[in-house]
Protein backbone atom coordinates (compact mmCIF):
# COMPACT_ATOMS: atom_id res chain seq x y z
CA UNK A 1 0.00 0.00 0.00
CA UNK A 2 1.06 3.30 -0.88
CA UNK A 3 1.64 6.08 1.31
CA UNK A 4 -0.86 8.45 -0.12
CA UNK A 5 -3.48 5.55 0.12
CA UNK A 6 -3.01 4.42 3.71
CA UNK A 7 -5.91 5.29 5.89
CA UNK A 8 -5.97 8.60 7.46
CA UNK A 9 -7.23 7.44 10.82
CA UNK A 10 -4.41 5.19 11.32
CA UNK A 11 -1.73 8.03 10.78
CA UNK A 12 -0.43 7.69 14.44
CA UNK A 13 -0.72 4.01 14.91
CA UNK A 14 2.55 2.25 14.94
CA UNK A 15 3.42 -1.56 15.45
CA UNK A 16 6.28 -1.98 17.97
CA UNK A 17 8.03 -5.22 16.41
CA UNK A 18 7.78 -7.01 20.04
CA UNK A 19 4.92 -7.42 18.51
CA UNK A 20 5.66 -9.54 15.65
CA UNK A 21 8.35 -11.27 17.50
CA UNK A 22 9.25 -13.86 15.01
CA UNK A 23 9.66 -11.46 12.14
CA UNK A 24 12.80 -9.63 10.21
CA UNK A 25 12.30 -6.29 10.10
CA UNK A 26 11.74 -6.39 6.47
CA UNK A 27 8.51 -8.87 6.71
CA UNK A 28 7.25 -6.85 9.99
CA UNK A 29 7.77 -3.61 7.60
CA UNK A 30 5.84 -5.25 4.83
CA UNK A 31 2.93 -6.36 7.24
CA UNK A 32 2.59 -3.13 8.53
CA UNK A 33 2.35 -1.23 5.31
CA UNK A 34 0.14 -3.65 3.71
CA UNK A 35 -2.32 -3.08 7.22
CA UNK A 36 -2.46 0.87 5.88
CA UNK A 37 -0.06 2.09 8.77
CA UNK A 38 2.56 4.35 8.10
CA UNK A 39 5.16 4.20 11.19
CA UNK A 40 7.00 1.18 13.05
CA UNK A 41 8.85 0.77 16.15
CA UNK A 42 11.96 -1.28 16.20
CA UNK A 43 13.97 -3.06 18.98
CA UNK A 44 17.54 -2.64 18.47
CA UNK A 45 18.07 -7.16 17.16
CA UNK A 46 16.26 -6.32 14.38
CA UNK A 47 17.77 -2.98 13.80
CA UNK A 48 21.45 -4.52 14.14
CA UNK A 49 20.47 -7.87 12.44
CA UNK A 50 20.60 -5.93 9.21
CA UNK A 51 22.71 -3.06 10.45
CA UNK A 52 21.03 0.41 11.01
CA UNK A 53 22.00 1.73 7.39
CA UNK A 54 19.83 -1.11 5.87
CA UNK A 55 17.14 -0.83 8.06
CA UNK A 56 16.96 3.08 7.60
CA UNK A 57 16.61 2.16 3.69
CA UNK A 58 13.70 -0.69 4.54
CA UNK A 59 11.72 1.37 6.22
CA UNK A 60 11.86 3.79 3.52
CA UNK A 61 11.15 1.06 0.73
CA UNK A 62 7.82 0.54 2.53
CA UNK A 63 6.90 3.94 3.21
CA UNK A 64 7.40 4.09 7.26
CA UNK A 65 8.55 6.00 9.45
CA UNK A 66 10.27 4.63 12.88
CA UNK A 67 8.29 6.07 15.54
CA UNK A 68 11.07 4.69 18.50
CA UNK A 69 13.80 2.61 18.37
CA UNK A 70 14.03 0.29 21.67
CA UNK A 71 15.83 -0.30 23.45
CA UNK A 72 18.43 1.43 25.57
CA UNK A 73 19.02 1.16 29.09
CA UNK A 74 19.95 -1.24 31.63
CA UNK A 75 22.32 1.11 33.61
CA UNK A 76 22.50 0.24 37.32
CA UNK A 77 25.60 -1.84 37.36
CA UNK A 78 27.04 -0.91 40.46
CA UNK A 79 30.66 -1.20 39.07
CA UNK A 80 33.03 0.57 36.71
CA UNK A 81 33.12 -2.06 34.15
CA UNK A 82 29.47 -2.43 33.82
CA UNK A 83 28.85 1.50 33.92
CA UNK A 84 31.67 1.40 31.03
CA UNK A 85 29.70 -1.72 28.80
CA UNK A 86 26.72 0.26 29.69
CA UNK A 87 27.44 3.83 28.65
CA UNK A 88 29.32 2.40 25.13
CA UNK A 89 25.97 0.23 24.85
CA UNK A 90 23.66 3.27 25.39
CA UNK A 91 26.07 5.46 22.21
CA UNK A 92 25.88 2.77 20.05
CA UNK A 93 21.71 2.39 20.38
CA UNK A 94 21.47 6.34 20.32
CA UNK A 95 23.71 6.08 16.55
CA UNK A 96 21.18 3.53 15.56
CA UNK A 97 18.04 6.01 16.58
CA UNK A 98 19.63 8.65 14.40
CA UNK A 99 20.32 6.12 11.85
CA UNK A 100 17.03 4.70 11.00
CA UNK A 101 15.43 8.18 11.62
CA UNK A 102 13.79 8.74 14.87
CA UNK A 103 14.50 10.73 17.69
CA UNK A 104 13.17 8.66 20.51
CA UNK A 105 15.16 6.10 22.02
CA UNK A 106 13.30 4.09 24.68
CA UNK A 107 15.28 3.63 27.78
CA UNK A 108 14.34 0.17 29.91
CA UNK A 109 16.42 1.46 32.41
CA UNK A 110 17.93 -1.94 34.68
CA UNK A 111 17.02 -3.60 37.70
CA UNK A 112 19.28 -4.36 40.88
CA UNK A 113 22.55 -4.76 40.34
CA UNK A 114 21.87 -9.14 42.20
CA UNK A 115 19.45 -9.71 39.43
CA UNK A 116 22.04 -12.14 37.33
CA UNK A 117 19.82 -11.76 34.15
CA UNK A 118 16.08 -10.53 33.34
CA UNK A 119 13.78 -13.18 35.26
CA UNK A 120 16.43 -14.66 36.84
CA UNK A 121 17.55 -16.07 40.76
CA UNK A 122 18.84 -13.01 42.70
CA UNK A 123 22.70 -13.15 43.42
CA UNK A 124 23.90 -13.90 46.72
CA UNK A 125 24.18 -11.53 49.23
CA UNK A 126 27.45 -9.59 50.02
CA UNK A 127 29.04 -10.48 53.15
CA UNK A 128 28.74 -7.91 55.98
CA UNK A 129 25.57 -6.54 58.13
CA UNK A 130 24.84 -3.26 56.23
CA UNK A 131 23.04 -2.36 53.09
CA UNK A 132 24.03 -4.87 50.48
CA UNK A 133 24.77 -2.70 47.15
CA UNK A 134 22.99 -5.85 45.03
CA UNK A 135 19.59 -4.89 46.68
CA UNK A 136 20.38 -0.95 47.29
CA UNK A 137 17.03 0.76 45.40
CA UNK A 138 17.85 4.07 45.96
CA UNK A 139 21.47 3.93 44.90
CA UNK A 140 20.41 1.87 41.75
CA UNK A 141 18.23 4.98 40.74
CA UNK A 142 20.52 7.16 41.71
CA UNK A 143 23.08 6.01 38.78
CA UNK A 144 20.42 5.70 36.58
CA UNK A 145 20.44 9.81 36.95
CA UNK A 146 23.73 10.12 36.83
CA UNK A 147 24.46 7.53 33.49
CA UNK A 148 21.62 9.55 31.91
CA UNK A 149 23.70 12.80 32.71
CA UNK A 150 26.88 11.31 30.87
CA UNK A 151 24.68 10.21 28.37
CA UNK A 152 23.09 13.67 27.43
CA UNK A 153 25.50 15.58 25.46
CA UNK A 154 25.76 12.69 23.16
CA UNK A 155 22.05 11.97 22.86
CA UNK A 156 21.65 15.60 21.93
CA UNK A 157 24.62 15.78 19.36
CA UNK A 158 22.67 12.81 17.66
CA UNK A 159 19.46 14.73 17.63
CA UNK A 160 17.80 11.92 20.05
CA UNK A 161 15.68 12.23 22.98
CA UNK A 162 16.47 9.27 25.60
CA UNK A 163 12.42 8.21 26.90
CA UNK A 164 12.62 7.18 30.10
CA UNK A 165 10.10 3.31 30.84
CA UNK A 166 8.72 3.14 33.98
CA UNK A 167 8.08 -0.44 34.68
CA UNK A 168 5.14 -2.26 36.64
CA UNK A 169 6.77 -2.82 39.79
CA UNK A 170 6.35 -5.88 39.20
CA UNK A 171 9.76 -5.63 36.97
CA UNK A 172 11.84 -3.82 39.90
CA UNK A 173 14.18 -6.54 40.47
CA UNK A 174 15.47 -7.71 37.15
CA UNK A 175 14.34 -5.21 34.49
CA UNK A 176 13.74 -1.56 35.46
CA UNK A 177 14.13 0.10 39.40
CA UNK A 178 11.73 3.16 37.76
CA UNK A 179 8.66 2.27 38.33
CA UNK A 180 6.30 4.65 38.51
CA UNK A 181 5.52 7.85 35.71
CA UNK A 182 6.38 10.37 38.74
CA UNK A 183 9.74 8.80 39.27
CA UNK A 184 10.67 8.47 35.36
CA UNK A 185 9.76 12.24 35.50
CA UNK A 186 11.59 13.20 38.90
CA UNK A 187 14.89 11.83 36.71
CA UNK A 188 13.89 14.01 33.72
CA UNK A 189 13.27 17.32 34.75
CA UNK A 190 16.64 17.94 35.65
CA UNK A 191 17.36 17.83 31.58
CA UNK A 192 16.03 19.68 28.94
CA UNK A 193 12.61 17.77 27.62
CA UNK A 194 13.87 17.75 24.13
CA UNK A 195 16.62 15.24 25.42
CA UNK A 196 14.86 13.72 28.27
CA UNK A 197 11.23 12.61 28.17
CA UNK A 198 8.93 9.88 29.13
CA UNK A 199 6.79 6.94 27.67
CA UNK A 200 3.55 6.26 29.38
CA UNK A 201 2.73 2.72 28.31
CA UNK A 202 -0.32 1.86 29.61
CA UNK A 203 0.93 -2.13 30.80
CA UNK A 204 2.99 -0.73 33.03
CA UNK A 205 0.90 2.55 34.66
CA UNK A 206 -2.51 1.47 34.15
CA UNK A 207 -2.59 0.69 38.06
CA UNK A 208 -0.95 3.49 39.12
CA UNK A 209 -3.58 6.05 41.49
CA UNK A 210 -1.23 9.26 40.54
CA UNK A 211 -1.60 8.27 36.51
CA UNK A 212 -3.99 11.20 35.88
CA UNK A 213 -1.54 14.01 37.67
CA UNK A 214 1.71 12.71 36.42
CA UNK A 215 0.17 12.44 32.77
CA UNK A 216 -0.79 16.06 33.12
CA UNK A 217 2.56 16.75 34.46
CA UNK A 218 4.84 15.14 31.92
CA UNK A 219 2.12 17.48 29.21
CA UNK A 220 2.89 20.66 30.70
CA UNK A 221 7.06 19.60 31.05
CA UNK A 222 6.68 18.84 27.62
CA UNK A 223 7.83 15.39 27.98
CA UNK A 224 5.50 12.82 26.56
CA UNK A 225 8.13 11.04 23.89
CA UNK A 226 5.32 8.54 23.34
CA UNK A 227 2.21 6.38 24.00
CA UNK A 228 2.45 2.76 24.03
CA UNK A 229 -0.88 0.72 24.37
CA UNK A 230 -1.51 -2.74 25.19
CA UNK A 231 -3.55 -4.59 27.88
CA UNK A 232 -3.14 -6.38 30.99
CA UNK A 233 -4.46 -9.61 30.95
CA UNK A 234 -5.29 -12.59 34.01
CA UNK A 235 -3.64 -15.53 34.46
CA UNK A 236 -0.52 -14.12 34.34
CA UNK A 237 2.11 -16.05 32.41
CA UNK A 238 4.98 -18.00 34.30
CA UNK A 239 7.10 -15.20 33.16
CA UNK A 240 4.93 -11.81 33.69
CA UNK A 241 6.49 -10.00 30.98
CA UNK A 242 4.26 -12.25 28.54
CA UNK A 243 0.79 -11.23 30.09
CA UNK A 244 0.41 -8.66 27.50
CA UNK A 245 -2.45 -8.67 25.12
CA UNK A 246 -4.32 -7.14 22.17
CA UNK A 247 -6.29 -3.72 23.60
CA UNK A 248 -9.85 -4.81 24.96
CA UNK A 249 -8.42 -8.63 26.18
CA UNK A 250 -7.84 -7.36 29.23
CA UNK A 251 -8.32 -4.97 32.43
CA UNK A 252 -7.12 -1.45 31.35
CA UNK A 253 -9.23 1.45 31.09
CA UNK A 254 -7.99 2.69 27.83
CA UNK A 255 -11.24 5.49 27.16
CA UNK A 256 -10.07 7.22 30.08
CA UNK A 257 -6.22 6.90 30.32
CA UNK A 258 -6.11 8.02 26.39
CA UNK A 259 -8.53 10.99 27.02
CA UNK A 260 -5.62 12.09 29.71
CA UNK A 261 -2.87 11.37 27.39
CA UNK A 262 -5.63 13.83 24.48
CA UNK A 263 -5.57 16.75 27.00
CA UNK A 264 -1.97 16.80 27.20
CA UNK A 265 -1.94 17.54 23.36
CA UNK A 266 0.41 15.37 22.49
CA UNK A 267 0.51 14.24 19.07
CA UNK A 268 2.94 11.84 18.51
CA UNK A 269 2.90 8.09 17.72
CA UNK A 270 0.41 5.11 19.29
CA UNK A 271 2.74 2.35 19.39
CA UNK A 272 1.02 -1.54 19.97
CA UNK A 273 3.77 -3.27 22.48
CA UNK A 274 2.75 -6.69 22.87
CA UNK A 275 4.92 -9.46 24.61
CA UNK A 276 2.82 -12.71 24.55
CA UNK A 277 3.33 -16.31 23.29
CA UNK A 278 -0.12 -16.83 21.50
CA UNK A 279 -0.34 -13.34 19.75
CA UNK A 280 3.53 -14.49 18.37
CA UNK A 281 2.07 -17.59 17.12
CA UNK A 282 -0.59 -15.95 15.18
CA UNK A 283 -0.50 -15.67 11.35
CA UNK A 284 0.94 -11.72 11.34
CA UNK A 285 -1.87 -10.43 9.02
CA UNK A 286 -4.18 -11.34 11.71
CA UNK A 287 -2.34 -9.81 14.24
CA UNK A 288 -2.24 -6.66 12.49
CA UNK A 289 -5.79 -6.70 11.52
CA UNK A 290 -6.68 -6.92 15.34
CA UNK A 291 -4.21 -4.15 16.13
CA UNK A 292 -6.28 -2.08 13.70
CA UNK A 293 -9.56 -3.26 15.01
CA UNK A 294 -8.96 -2.53 18.94
CA UNK A 295 -6.95 0.99 18.11
CA UNK A 296 -10.13 1.93 15.79
CA UNK A 297 -12.33 0.77 18.26
CA UNK A 298 -11.05 1.60 21.89
CA UNK A 299 -7.78 4.03 21.65
CA UNK A 300 -8.65 6.49 18.44
CA UNK A 301 -12.12 8.33 19.25
CA UNK A 302 -10.54 9.02 22.52
CA UNK A 303 -7.26 11.27 20.99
Amino acid sequence: MTSEARPADLARLSLNTATTKHLTLAEAAEVAARAGLSAIGPWRDRVQEVGADRAAQILADFGLRASSLCRGGFLTAADAEGRRTALDDNRRAIEEAATIGTSELIMVVGGLPASRVPGGAAEPYASGDGVDPGRDLGAARDRVADRIGELVPFAASHGVRLVLEPLHPIFAADRAVISTLGQALSIAEAFEAAVVGVVVDTYHVWWDPDLQRQIARAGLERRIASYQVCDWTLPLAADPLLSRGHVGDGFIDFATITSWIAQTRYRGDIEVEIFNDDVWNAPADETLSTMVDRYRRHVAPHL
